[in-house]
């Protein structure tokens, strides 16, 4: 048989939802047939939450658990990714992971050790897989957001990625991610209309018919222009790249965003992700590119 030591397990954790697939880094592509996504509770409990993710994995990994020996995980923060613990807290997902060792719970559940699970910010996989094979290829400095149910931020520096860690940079009257995620828009819609609204993608369907819905996106576009001018004065980076599931309403508050950082003379590349999903599971997948 064919050796597969250059096909890794990989893992994209997001606040509601886990995607899984087996990653070929050599080739840097996904064995599309393995690739799972499924919905998960944030609010559940430690058991409920990895046994989720497992059942994910372990499914994705069906015919390939023998050959398969590394594991990628792009996890949102705050986590201590080396030791695999999380400090995740006080926010809307996986409260009751708090200061559990994840990494522990995963390798127990999975029957591997966790030497052989590797984790990194989810921000920093997917900024990582876009300079692999996505819209960052060829740069050499690179920010990167993921916007989503929180803020990822991440940059990339002459060969490596990591986690900005700028969610929670003073902002306005609070922190950056309480302007910039979807409970704002979710929130927003509530104060101004009375209304509640599932999430941006439910809110992006009425934008046409609704005021409230139009005023919300140029809002955020402003507030999204805000936050990237101060992450362009701390990094100074050639480009820009935009991911996260609220990136799909892209064209319903790039103007006011374009608007303002014209006006600020920030004249930084902007580019949407390319592979979007798929970035964080190839940058968590080539964790493992280099190992010895």
């Amino acid at each position: 048989m064919e050796s597969t030591s250059h096909i890794v397990m990989s893992a994209d954790v997001g606040g509601s939802h886990i995607t899984t697939a087996l990653v070929n880094i050599t080739q840097q592509s996904l064995l599309q047939e393995t690739l799972i996504r499924e919905r998960v509770n944030p609010q559940g409990t430690p058991e409920e939450i990895i046994d989720n993710w497992s059942s994910c994995i372990i499914r994705t990994l069906k015919g390939y658990e023998d050959e398969v020996q590394h594991f990628g995980i792009a996890m949102p923060g705050p986590f201590d990714y080396e030791k695999g613990i999380s400090k995740i807290n006080n926010v809307s997902k996986f409260n009751s992971l708090y200061g559990l060792n994840v990494k522990e719970m995963l390798a127990h559940k999975l029957g591997i050790t966790t030497s052989q699970i590797k984790m990194m910010n989810d921000a920093g996989c997917f900024l990582q897989g876009e300079v692999y094979a996505g819209s960052a290829k060829g740069f050499n400095h690179v920010i990167g957001l993921t916007l989503g149910t929180g803020l990822g931020t991440a940059r990339y520096y002459d060969g490596v990625g990591d986690d900005a860690n700028l969610w929670c940079m003073p902002f306005k009257n609070s922190i950056a991610e309480d302007y910039i995620s979807t409970r704002w828009f979710v929130n927003k819609y509530q104060e101004l209309s009375g209304l509640s609204i599932k999430d941006v993608k439910a809110l992006a369907e009425i934008y046409e018919t609704d005021e409230f819905a139009k005023s919300i996106f140029k809002e955020f576009g402003l507030n999204l222009a805000l936050f990237i001018e101060e992450f362009i004065k701390i990094d100074n980076p050639e480009v820009i790249i935009i991911g996260g599931n609220i990136a799909n309403a892209f064209h319903l508050f790039k103007g006011e965003m374009m608007n303002h950082l014209n006006q600020s003379n920030m004249n930084t590349s902007i580019h949407l992700s390319k592979l979007n999903e798929v970035a964080a599971l190839l940058g968590a997948a080539n964790l493992w590119a280099n190992k010895n």
